[in-house]
């Protein structure tokens, strides 16, 4: 049945995965700046955030060795991206909103590309289609987080792993409904920033226990 699933273009699934990989990179380059890194601390944690989602991605559905390792293209993007910020960091660092942005794209795009690798292998699965989408996101924020010694935005922020969950619903439910993936994959990607953006607009959050 695989076989017969139409998919997406691979020229357009490199591209959405570069540009999902550049917009973590950014965060990651934020990040290390903030936290008073070099310039190869910078690239090092650009790079991290940037292809952490993709090889977690690329490990759960049994892609072997990982795109973002075997694909120089992944390497020169997230190393450019954090030159290109630690140079352009005084002119932009009071734009902390330009970071929220950015992490919102990454969150987007690479869910529904981790939700397509794995509907494309699998084909209609909620439940492989929801891990490899959800861990594809988070994965590399959560290692930017981490290795700056803060607690990852994942969960703390407004609604940010329920955005990816959302977006993969709505992705799912389009497609069980025969509309081609060509025409889901980037309303989908829309949703999930557009869900985010607006929890953080709007402070939208989870409940939390009391403490």
């Amino acid at each position: 049945m695989v076989e017969i699933l139409p998919h997406l273009s691979p020229l357009l699934i490199e591209i959405l995965d570069l540009f999902g990989t550049m917009a973590f990179a950014v965060t990651g380059a934020f990040k290390a700046i903030e936290h008073n890194a070099d310039i190869v601390g910078v690239i090092i944690l650009a790079t991290i955030t940037g292809i952490a989602g993709g090889v977690v991605r690329d490990i759960i559905i049994g892609i072997l060795p990982p795109n973002a390792i075997i694909n120089p293209s992944y390497l020169i993007v997230t190393i450019g991206t954090g030159i290109i910020i630690f140079f352009l960091y005084p002119s932009i660092k009071k734009h902390w909103n330009l970071f929220l942005k950015f992490d919102a794209v990454g969150l987007g795009v690479f869910t529904i590309i981790g939700a397509t690798f794995a509907y494309n292998l699998f084909g209609l699965n909620f439940f492989i289609m929801a891990i490899a989408g959800t861990l594809t996101a988070v994965g590399g924020g959560i290692l930017r987080d981490l290795l700056v010694n803060e607690i990852p935005l994942v969960l703390v922020k407004e609604l940010y792993a329920s955005a990816s969950f959302v977006g993969i619903i709505a992705f799912f439910i389009l497609l069980t409904m025969g509309f081609n993936l060509n025409i889901v994959a980037i309303p989908s990607i829309l949703l999930v920033i557009l869900v985010r953006l607006t929890a953080m607009r709007f402070k939208w959050n989870l409940p939390r226990a009391r403490t």
